[in-house]
């Protein structure tokens, strides 16, 4: 089935709550995996609250690559399990019965297959947690020639799917021509300011109810 909109934005590791209501704005969100992985971005890391109160962070651990590493090509050293169990031993992560909390901690403590695939399984407990749509692809997938870049490459992800819209947050505002879409048939459309907390949305799974985070995301997209 051909997408009517697209969503478009890197994997990031645990994000805020912001970043999911992409998933309720489109009926296709596409992991954005063939770009340069920005190493002081939020793909690989977040900050939690340690036991103390304290925020501190939680780093992936990741084989050393090249600056020009896409974020798909990242990969996990050999000890990244017992270096992420000990990383996690200062963030109080016990979940209560019954809460369905329990498969996103188990996502967090299981490091399988690459960076990439762990945080998209991260992203899928977290999304089927708040009752969200789970319609997913990897530009990876496209094929877009790597010389294609920036806006050009957003709007080539978005013709190759087939879509009419791309939908994105309300920071983007300050990324993208609208002429440019317009003239290449796209409607651009972006989320209202987001008003929540912008830390990590497992902070927030911790210690907030599943509805006030489902209501949250399922706002209307302007």
């Amino acid at each position: 089935m051909t997408p009517t909109m697209v969503a478009i934005m890197q994997p990031y590791f645990l994000p805020y709550a912001g970043y999911f209501r992409l998933f309720a704005a489109s009926d296709l969100f596409v992991i954005y995996d063939c770009v340069r992985f920005p190493r002081r971005g939020w793909v690989h890391r977040n900050r939690l609250h340690a036991a103390s109160g304290e925020e501190r962070w939680l780093t992936l651990p990741l084989e050393k690559g090249s600056r020009n590493t896409l974020i798909r090509d990242l990969r996990f050293p050999a000890n990244a399990g017992q270096v992420l169990a000990d990383r996690l031993r200062q963030f109080p992560l016990d979940a209560k019965d019954g809460d369905g909390i329990e498969p996103i901690l188990s996502a967090l403590r299981e490091v399988e297959g690459s960076p990439l695939d762990y945080i998209e399984r991260l992203l899928e407990r977290t999304v089927a947690y708040c009752g969200l749509p789970w319609n997913v692809v990897r530009s990876s997938s496209l094929n877009v020639p790597p010389e294609v870049r920036g806006q050009d490459r957003i709007l080539e992800v978005v013709r190759r799917l087939g879509a009419r819209s791309y939908v994105n947050a309300s920071g983007g505002r300050n990324l993208y021509d609208p002429r440019a879409f317009a003239d290449a048939g796209i409607e651009l459309r972006f989320l209202p300011d987001y008003a929540g907390p912008h830390v990590s949305i497992l902070t927030r799974i911790l210690h907030e109810d599943r509805s006030v985070l489902t209501r949250e995301m399922l706002l209307p997209h302007g």
